[in-house]
């Protein structure tokens, strides 16, 4: 059974929190693209829960300016050995920084032995982190300093850029090609 809580209000709008077997398994804005429509059914309200509880409060210093660990949370992201390997470099990025869909492709590649790897195939499972914010997807950006591709808006993400104090004077929104 997933369990969820009632959306919880942020600076970026509201959130849906999800929760499987003692893990945290989404944190979803509203109107997000990928939004988990096939969670529908399986879902059950549950305001008691220690693992959606403990988001809330990770979400609650987040929004302060703090920067609580990752791993703090037992995060159980649903997805293929890939995207989880995405996944956990995203963790790795400090707090008020960004990094490429390139580096993260090159990172990954060394780890596997090969000469590269794809940064398109690292911008689909970027895409498609099920656990936004917590597992900080917003930290990605172009290698040329583009804000592309952010399943919740470009405009949330530079809310969550500029909460975390990240430098936008090298960062611009394209004119075209990205996802908003």
């Amino acid at each position: 059974m997933v369990y969820t809580t009632h959306y919880y209000h942020s600076p970026v709008g509201s959130l849906l929190l999800a929760e499987e077997e003692g893990a945290l398994i989404g944190v979803w804005m509203e109107g997000q693209k990928y939004f988990p429509c096939s969670l529908r059914g399986k879902m059950e309200e549950k305001q008691d829960s220690k693992v959606l509880n403990g988001a809330k409060k990770w979400l609650d210093r987040y929004f302060r300016g703090e920067r609580p660990p990752v791993d703090e949370l037992a995060l159980a992201p649903s997805g293929s050995e890939f995207r989880k390997e995405v996944w956990k470099i995203l963790c790795e990025i400090p707090y008020g920084e960004v990094t490429t869909y390139g580096e993260i492709a090159q990172k990954i590649a060394e780890g596997r032995g090969l000469d590269r790897m794809s940064a398109q195939a690292v911008g689909g499972a970027v895409g498609h982190n099920p656990i936004s914010i917590i597992i900080p997807c917003h930290r990605v950006v172009g290698a040329d300093g583009s804000l592309t591709g952010y399943a919740g808006g470009i405009q949330k993400k530079i809310r969550l850029l500029e909460l975390e104090g990240v430098d936008m004077e090298k960062l611009y929104i394209p004119k075209k090609g990205t996802a908003c």
